[in-house]
């Protein structure tokens, strides 16, 4: 059915270019979604592929702030080591995942980051693929120091207000996603302009990526209250694990409904620690029967990790079964 429906709107943009038309919008390819479901991986996808036999489309990683512009190794040769498809995440913190605060969510809306962002628009372009960019994930979780709340409820300041994350979010977006409008859109935000050049990004996918429910979980820190709108997000991503206890199925479902417009993800999920076959069948399940999902990436392959399915032979044998079939 997807891919059915990914070739006619190929053929579509064909003829209209063939007409010698130019007005279909660059966003529009931007945000087609795969004809397939993408399966991935964070860490070692040779490993996960000799346990699962999962063909790992999607390489995950996750960078501090300003990993690969001014130390570590450099972005354009970590995209090529996560090929075929890297989905970078990145927080405020200076080296992951170690809580050193490098930047606010203020100061990111202001343009004090935007260096970093520019580097990420040129190694992006440079790629020439599909790649996905997951900033500020879990936002609403207040192990993060980008959430705008404390464990106890209370507020972290106007710096990292969900007002705040909102604009630092968008401007992250439209550097990401580059082009030659983006000073125009964040002067229409009220956020400082660019003077740097910045490479089209049509490839690229930004993923918006709560928790389903908050901690502390509270309305003002539900995953609602980050949402930047429509205009600054291409995929809607969850989190999603499973610990011994009742897995947020409910809030995923509320998440997915919340945004009909938007591809859906799990950029993480995964087993923390436990040997339960029937969360992996809700999730091949979930993905059945909710055709906007385009990726799930286990969390994570390192050998005896709390997350490794090689110690948990009940849940890998339904990997096998019934995820590692889905990509195929």
């Amino acid at each position: 059915m997807r891919r059915g429906l990914l070739l006619l709107l190929l053929l579509a943009c064909a003829s209209v270019l063939a007409q010698g038309g130019s007005s279909a919008p660059l966003e529009a390819t931007a945000k087609q979604q795969p004809a397939e479901l993408l399966l991935g991986v964070f860490g070692n996808a040779s490993r996960f592929k000799q346990l699962t036999g999962q063909r790992s489309t999607v390489r995950h990683v996750i960078l501090g702030w300003d990993q690969g512009h001014t130390w570590g190794k450099r972005l354009p040769v970590l995209l090529n080591t996560l090929r075929p498809v890297p989905m970078v995440g990145f927080g405020t913190s200076k080296g992951w995942p170690n809580k050193r605060e490098a930047i606010t969510p203020a100061g990111i809306a202001a343009g004090k980051g935007d260096d970093f962002l520019i580097a990420l628009n040129r190694a992006i372009a440079g790629f020439g693929g599909l790649v996905y960019l997951r900033p500020l994930a879990e936002m609403n979780g207040h192990w993060n120091v980008y959430c705008a709340f404390n464990h106890n409820g209370s507020s972290r300041g106007p710096a990292y207000s969900t007002a705040t994350f909102k604009k630092a979010f968008a401007r992250i977006y439209l550097i990401a996603h580059g082009g030659p409008d983006v000073s125009a859109q964040l002067k229409r935000l009220g956020l400082p302009t660019v003077s740097a050049e910045l490479a089209e990004n049509p490839e690229l996918r930004v993923i918006w990526n709560p928790q389903g429910y908050g901690a502390p979980d509270i309305p003002a820190n539900s995953a609602q209250a980050y949402y930047p709108g429509d205009r600054y997000v291409d995929v809607v991503g969850n989190d999603l694990y499973d610990q011994g206890f009742k897995a947020e199925w409910e809030d995923a479902e509320k998440l997915y409904d919340a945004h009909p417009s938007k591809p859906y993800a799990f950029p993480e999920w995964g087993l923390w620690g436990v040997d339960d076959p029937a969360f992996v069948e809700r999730m091949a399940r979930f993905v059945r029967m909710h055709k906007r999902v385009e990726l799930i990436a286990y969390y994570d392959s390192k050998p005896g990790s709390t997350w490794d399915l090689g110690s948990k032979p009940r849940s890998l044998a339904a990997y096998r079964r019934l995820i590692t079939t889905l990509g195929q």
